[in-house]
């Protein structure tokens, strides 16, 4: 992995360095030693553009390339300025004053408060490396420094990794066996696609990803004879060439849809009983349920049209279908970030049993069909090594998404998964990777809550809200900038990601500004050796991916891979892992035999009815799934104030936050604004055109955007995509984002006590058309740098 020098010439597109990142793979061309430009990763059929804006974000004003430190945070002792924060100008500092100023914070308020009052906040999209994952080295570091408050669980999928460890499993694992597409092409006849299974998300994968096959295996099962019906609001969430049926679902009730479904297939025993009965538990009391028996209300197809806007007949003949055609039945991810959202995946377990298909080749239950790349891939698996981060000496965390309540609530009682805890007093913050100002729900809440905290120090390379919001900012590489080992357990491939340019300015990596702060700080207590070596290792960053590798490839000869040496390995960059010579098959062992392989769950079997579920004594819960009108919803009351129900979802043209203010995400907006979908119908109510600026908004807050007309949109929803920069209109009405940021709007509402995930697709709103001038769009314009004014 040396630095990339020469020219733009190559022996061949081989001889070119590799960068991999969360959105695939790329050969980088330079002239005169600069990267000019990136090319798909050759073995990638379908490479995602989003790359094009790793080069010229390299430089440019929204880069930050100097130590920062607040203009308020310098006159701390004087007057409280936090709520400064997001508006205030910096100082640039050297790295000695700097670390040293961080120091000093982290020695205070460890002696003051303890290790228990440092939140460190990180979420793991930072980097696509193993050794430079930002997450990794910001654990690494604490723990070593005595522990600090972490959160558990994501913001993508939060209820689903909580709900489906009592039902058939622990996701990680289950995504590790998931029905291959392969499988899925050669087995099923049928593809329910709750959600939609949307290719932009496909895009992104959680690690690195070596090539882009989403697309081709959807087609490879199109052209099989697969059939394919989408239930979601948009039609553009499903390709067109799979010529799939559009259900046009109400927002927020799948659920209710998949329990009609459920009650018909009962009523006309068209259920699986035998595999019921032999792989499951609790039926019986899900079948009081769906009868009515417990609640007075049949679950029919006929009482699903009414909540879903589905028709009864519409119903029917899918139910029907399901029950005639071998069926993979798919929940989007985003079918967990709903209120109630551990019921979602829950009862598509309990569908996926009814219909028995659970275990066999193309059929059961997906997680996430299109949700990022990985998932249904064909493709080898190893649990590459990754930098060990040890263990953290403080028990307290709390759920992802919970962090305003922690912030606003300091000792407030909460509960999770069963256990009944309190949410700490935080006085610092760290965070390194992600940014909080785009995964949270109702920016404007959040920003009162971040207000609480004393301190907050981040490292960024770009002039993000999370920096701007920041007191002390270190400035941090990105990946073009250093060596790297890339791979994802999900993936199959394994990249030498090299540094292919200087660092920009005087940024300095993750783990070299952790070195620095170590080196000024005592470790915690049963950590005798110097804190800095203790946090190095040992190692330089050559020896650590080195050492890397290696246990990777012992972990390979585990599970049969048989990796390179690792100097074999650098003459190309890559290795392959060898896919399984059979389609994968979700629970096929399982379903073989259940008694030699059991589940993870406390009967071994798929729970359908969860005792421990039910011994949480919630309200409304009585351990099995249930249909609850969300708060939110177009049935609701509310929806006479509100009448559009926001879908904010995954953009197409970056990753989350990431690379927004890159030329491609750029290109996407409208007069600088990101882009509002509704139909024409909703539109012509407002006498809104496309390219109209629109005002979006409800009691939470509002933002402008661009409207963009598209009737494959049904009536009643509007669509954004997450991730515009945060940028409040400081000057006439800061709980309006002048840019277009959706969670100015979503509510800070937990799905349930059982994950306290986000529920950010619970979520109604009015748009109207913009009148006057609208404020500029200044998200992409850097904070003040100079002295701070004399006061």
């Amino acid at each position: 992995m040396d630095d990339l020098k020469g020219g733009e010439c190559a022996a061949s597109i081989s001889d070119l360095p590799l960068t991999s990142a969360h959105w695939g793979t790329y050969r980088v061309h330079a002239s005169g030693g600069v990267p000019i430009r990136l090319s798909g990763f050759e073995r990638d059929p379908d490479p995602s553009p989003i790359g094009d804006s790793m080069i010229d974000t390299l430089k440019g004003p929204c880069r930050i390339g100097k130590p920062m430190v607040r203009h308020g945070f310098l006159n701390r002792s004087t007057s409280d300025t936090r709520d400064m924060r997001g508006r205030d100008g910096f100082v640039e500092m050297d790295w000695d004053e700097a670390l040293d100023l961080a120091a000093a914070e982290l020695s205070r308020v460890r002696d003051l408060y303890g290790n228990t009052a440092i939140y460190g906040g990180s979420y793991g999209w930072a980097s696509a490396g193993r050794f430079h994952h930002a997450q990794s080295q910001l654990r690494r570091f604490m723990n070593l420094f005595g522990g600090c408050t972490v959160s558990r669980d994501s913001y993508s999928s939060a209820a689903a990794e909580v709900i489906l460890p009592h039902v058939v499993g622990q996701l990680s694992s289950l995504f590790v066996e998931h029905t291959s597409w392969k499988s899925i092409a050669e087995g099923a006849g049928l593809v329910v696609a709750f959600g939609g299974m949307s290719i932009r998300n496909s895009q992104v994968n959680s690690g690195t990803t070596g090539s882009h096959e989403q697309r081709g295996d959807m087609l490879a099962a199109r052209r099989n004879g697969v059939r394919f019906v989408n239930v979601s609001p948009a039609r553009s969430d499903v390709l067109d060439e799979l010529d799939a049926e559009w259900l046009s679902i109400r927002p927020n009730t799948d659920l209710a849809l998949m329990l009609g479904i459920a009650g018909w297939l009962l009523t006309e025993e068209r259920h699986d009983q035998a595999f019921l009965d032999r792989y499951c538990t609790g039926f019986d009391r899900f079948r009081d349920y769906l009868t009515g028996k417990t609640d007075g209300i049949r679950k029919t197809p006929r009482w699903a049209a009414g909540i879903t806007g589905i028709s009864e007949e519409e119903i029917v003949r899918l139910a029907r279908l399901m029950a005639d055609t071998p069926t993979m039945v798919s929940a989007s991810w985003s079918l967990t970030r709903q209120q109630n959202g551990e019921h979602n995946y829950w009862m598509l377990v309990v569908l996926a049993a009814m219909l028995g298909g659970i275990g066999r080749p193309g059929t059961g239950f997906s997680l996430g069909l299109g949700a990022v790349t990985s998932v249904g891939k064909h493709r080898g698996y190893l649990p590459w090594a990754a930098l060990p981060t040890g263990k953290n000496p403080v028990e307290s965390f709390i759920p992802v998404a919970r962090i305003a309540d922690m912030l606003l609530n300091p000792g407030a009682p909460f509960e999770y998964d069963g256990q009944h805890l309190n949410y700490p007093d935080i006085r610092l913050v760290y965070w390194a990777g992600g940014n909080p100002f785009h995964h949270h729900q109702d920016l404007n809440r959040f920003r009162q809550a971040w207000r609480k905290v004393e301190t907050v120090i981040v490292h960024e390379p770009f002039w993000t809200p999370l920096a701007r919001f920041a007191d002390i900012v270190f400035p941090a590489t990105v990946g073009l900038e250093r060596n790297d080992l890339a791979a994802s357990p999900r993936d199959g491939y394994m990249f030498a990601s090299s540094k292919v340019s200087e660092p920009y300015g005087e940024t300095r990596n993750d783990h070299e500004i952790f070195a620095g702060l170590a080196a000024r700080l005592t470790p915690g207590q049963g950590i005798n050796s110097d804190f800095e070596q203790a946090f190095r290792g040992g190692h330089s960053e050559s020896e650590w991916l080195g050492e890397l590798y290696e246990e990777s490839r012992r972990r390979g000869r585990e599970v049969g891979h048989d990796l390179p040496d690792y100097e074999t390995f650098l003459r190309t960059g890559i290795f392959k892992l060898e896919p399984p010579a059979r389609p994968m098959v979700m629970l096929e062992d399982f379903r073989r035999d259940p008694g030699k392989y059991p589940l993870s769950t406390p009967s071994g079997r798929i729970e359908i009815f969860s005792a421990t579920i039910a011994g949480f004594g919630l309200a409304d819960n009585p351990g099995h799934p249930v249909w609850h009108s969300p708060d939110e919803w177009l049935g609701s009351s509310l929806a006479r104030r509100f009448p559009l129900h926001l879908i904010s979802h995954q953009p197409s043209r970056r990753l989350h936050s990431q690379l927004d203010h890159g030329a491609h995400s750029r290109a996407g907006k409208i007069k600088g604004h990101e882009v509002c979908r509704m139909n024409g119908t909703e539109a012509a109510k407002r006498s809104i055109a496309s390219g109209d600026l629109v005002r979006i908004f409800n009691d939470r807050g509002a933002c402008i955007a661009a409207a963009e007309i598209d009737d494959r949109i049904r009536d009643g929803v509007a669509m954004i995509a997450t991730g515009a920069w945060y940028d409040p209109d400081w000057d006439a009405d800061p709980a309006c984002c002048k840019h277009g940021n959706a969670n100015t709007l979503t509510a800070d509402r937990p799905t349930s006590p059982i994950a306290q995930g986000p529920s950010a697709q619970t979520c109604l709103v009015e748009v109207t058309s913009f009148d006057g001038d609208a404020p500029e769009v200044t998200a992409f314009v850097p904070p003040r740098i100079g002295p701070a004014p004399s006061s």
